[in-house]
């Protein structure tokens, strides 16, 4: 069954993809004031928000990322959270006649950190995978509150993330499960060659979860994309900064 969209607005084809744990609503401002310019289109991931019931049996990457390429519009410009940005690279590399631009908003090619290669340490997604199965609740909630560590507005962060995310039907435990391991096993370092549409990549300088120093090991394999820090953000600067990210993406967009 083909996973549900939403669509609004008229023009260019930009399509939204969100992190693990929430929804597509983490577009839903952002969204809204594009569509004005834009033909937008949001999806929830397999087995998140209304897509709760199209959990695949084998949650991995390429089985979520061949989902999401059924609801994908010709030539859009693919903007993709965290999570989403893994989903987002994957389709600009399997289906890229699909893909005009990618937006990679702070995600990587790889999440988990190695001795070179900046990421998550393994013992905090090990953490995770393990709560998950006594309490999904503060599994989310505690991974809703790293993302915004470091803002100078966390707490605000926090309470945003929390009240979008509960404007959707909560995801089953299979995809929160599924989701983690992707984030703990999915490496397409040596596949980002393959991506040949232009590419902006988006950090946050006090994102825990995507540190800043990946930034320069991704411009080594992927050289010709262009990366734009935000210097106060952490992993959810279009939540924290939704005006510069706005405007940053339109600058973007429009050049």
């Amino acid at each position: 069954m083909p996973l549900n969209a939403e669509h609004q607005g008229q023009g260019k084809e930009l399509v939204f993809l969100h992190g693990w744990g929430l929804n597509s609503a983490v577009w839903k401002d952002l969204a809204k004031s594009l569509s004005h310019d834009y033909r937008i289109t949001l999806t929830d991931l397999p087995g998140f928000g209304v897509n709760n019931r199209y959990c695949p049996r084998h949650y991995d990457l390429d089985t979520i990322t061949e989902m999401v390429a059924g609801v994908l519009p010709q030539r859009a410009v693919v903007v993709g959270w965290s999570l989403g940005g893994l989903v987002a690279q994957k389709l600009a590399i399997e289906y890229s006649a699909k893909i005009d631009r990618l937006i990679c908003v702070n995600s990587t090619p790889k999440f988990m950190a190695e001795p070179d290669w900046p990421g998550i340490k393994p013992e905090v997604l090990d953490a995770f995978a393990s709560q998950l199965h006594s309490d999904i609740g503060a599994t989310v909630n505690r991974f809703l509150a790293i993302q915004a560590m470091g803002s100078s507005r966390a707490k605000a962060d926090i309470l945003a993330l929390r009240s979008l995310l509960d404007k959707r039907p909560p995801p089953v435990a299979e995809a929160l499960s599924g989701g983690l391991k992707i984030l703990q096993q999915a490496d397409i370092r040596s596949q980002l060659k393959a991506i040949r549409c232009p590419t902006l990549r988006i950090y946050g300088k006090k994102d825990s979860l995507v540190p800043v120093a990946v930034m320069d090991e991704v411009e080594r394999l992927q050289p010709h994309s262009v990366s734009m820090l935000f210097p106060a953000a952490s992993h959810a600067p279009f939540i924290s900064h939704a005006s510069e990210f706005e405007q940053a993406l339109r600058s973007y967009l429009a050049g």
